[in-house]
């Protein structure tokens, strides 16, 4: 049986670039012919994947997992967190919904999860060489330190040596990293074994008077600096870098940023095209006038509908779908477009709505969650999107609501929904889509445009790779694997 070894990745902050180093790691040791899997005990996210056991993880692992060339498993995120509101999250244990809990109260429950953690991180270490771990946020959150189960104090409950990640593009990376470290009890700064800059723009010269003085304040070597990457690989923390881009192309697609907008990764795939503008929209004078709209997921339907009701997004969306604009919703999306939604278990607060009235469904809401991957072939469309007709789709299911119909897609005239996320993913499906927003204004398409999903997806994550490996001290990596903690 194997034992692997454990190479721990923690972060001064969130949105430090946690994930992707974790992806370029598990690449990396992939690549040099090591068996690698991904692991997070605990992660905080609303954007998840469905196994094939119908369990639910982490989009996050399910990506490093893919990095790592194997399936992923529910095993590298035992601990999931779907935020629900301000104060309260989802707890979804081993893939399954364990229930709704203020912070507060989970605070104090987490412990319990110690051996659930342990259990399925012993489970992956029996079966891979290397285990690439992720914190979360950063361990130096003084008052969240006690019975701490995801930075620190999993590291020392899997014996794993620690690199530490700092974010140079938000300015003050060594106060970052040196008052992290500084933080730090003794035995958990021993566990830190060296440090990594991320994200670095320019000439690294100037960086290196900097890299001594750290070293001289805290005798932790720098294995490396990364520079800041141009790949396309779904990031967890990615939508506010997304966010930013207000350029409007030939195509332009708006996505309604929803306060709990969950799985925004599902429309990526429109990004990969030069001539489509896809835009995150949050108030009415960013509407514009878009060539299709999308109503994303959200962990809260009814009052995130009620939000773009009273800041008049619904009203603009109801307006552009009556002159014809495509409309499409996808899982929260598809339940905000039918006539009602009702929550009479309290399942995501409890409520009843009417909903926007563009397609013929009333959503009812339990406590079971419905999870599930599906594929099949797209038939019956009509209108605009008619092309997608018999093109192979695949994707998965994870919602609370029922909706009457088992239809993979509804459509009302220009309005469609479905419950699939990823369901652009699979090869020509985009594309086939922004074909049609062309030809709707008289807009050659370049056929030559699209490319191989797979192909694409394996090229940057070697890409990734390549770049990591240059920047990092592979010798002192390996090094601090050998020698643990």
């Amino acid at each position: 049986m194997k034992i692997a070894k454990p190479l721990m990745i923690q972060g001064t902050m969130s949105n430090a670039g946690k994930s992707l180093l974790c992806a370029a790691l598990c690449r990396i040791f992939r690549q040099d012919g090591h068996c690698v899997a991904p692991f997070k005990s605990q992660n905080m996210a609303l954007n998840s994947y469905i196994t094939e056991e119908g369990l639910e993880m982490g989009r996050a692992q399910a990506v490093q997992a893919e990095a790592a060339g194997i399936r992923p498993s529910v095993l590298m995120n035992p601990v999931l967190l779907k935020p629900t509101t301000d104060t309260g999250s989802q707890i979804i244990v081993n893939g399954k919904v364990l229930g709704n809990m203020p912070a507060a109260e989970y605070f104090k429950y987490k412990k319990q999860l110690v051996p659930e953690i342990m259990r399925a991180y012993d489970a992956l270490a029996s079966e891979n060489d290397i285990i690439v771990i992720e914190g979360a946020g950063s361990p130096a959150e003084i008052n969240l330190k006690t019975d701490d189960i995801v930075n620190m104090g999993l590291a020392k409950m899997a014996e794993a040596p620690v690199l530490l990640a700092g974010d140079i593009d938000r300015g003050g990376v060594f106060a970052q990293l040196y008052g992290t470290i500084a933080l730090l009890e003794p035995d958990e700064r021993s566990l830190v074994k060296a440090t990594v800059i991320n994200k670095f723009r320019g000439d690294r010269s100037i960086l290196a008077p900097g890299l001594d003085m750290l070293y001289d304040l805290v005798k932790i070597p720098c294995a490396g600096v990364i520079p800041y990457m141009n790949v396309d690989i779904d990031d967890e923390d990615s939508l506010s870098e997304r966010l930013r881009s207000g350029e409007r192309r030939e195509i332009d697609i708006a996505i309604i940023c929803l306060p709990r907008i969950s799985n925004f990764t599902d429309f990526s795939p429109f990004e990969r095209f030069p001539g489509v503008s896809v835009r995150y929209v949050r108030k009415l004078s960013g509407f514009g006038k878009p060539d299709m709209i999308i109503l994303p997921g959200t962990k809260s339907t009814i009052s995130d509908l009620k939000w773009m009701r009273q800041n008049g997004l619904e009203a603009q969306i109801l307006k552009a779908a009556s002159r014809g604009t495509p409309v499409f919703g996808i899982c929260g999306g598809l339940q905000m477009l039918g006539k009602r939604i009702s929550d009479p278990d309290e399942a995501e607060g409890g409520g009843e709505i009417s909903g926007m009235g563009l397609l013929d469904i009333e959503t009812v809401f339990s406590c079971e969650k419905t999870r599930r991957q599906a594929e099949g072939t797209f038939s019956g469309l009509t209108g605009m999107f008619e092309g997608l007709n018999g093109i192979g789709y695949r994707g998965y299911e994870m919602h609370l609501g029922q909706s009457g119909t088992d239809r993979p897609v509804l459509q009302s005239r220009n309005v469609y929904g479905s419950y699939i996320h990823g369901l652009f993913d699979a090869n020509n499906i985009a594309g086939t889509v922004v074909k049609a927003l062309y030809e709707a204004r008289g807009l050659r398409f370049d056929e030559n445009a699209g490319f191989d999903a797979q192909t694409y997806r394996e090229g940057q994550y070697d890409k990734l790779a390549a770049e990591v490996r240059k920047a990092l001290d592979m010798e002192l990596i390996y090094s601090i694997l050998e020698n643990g903690i």
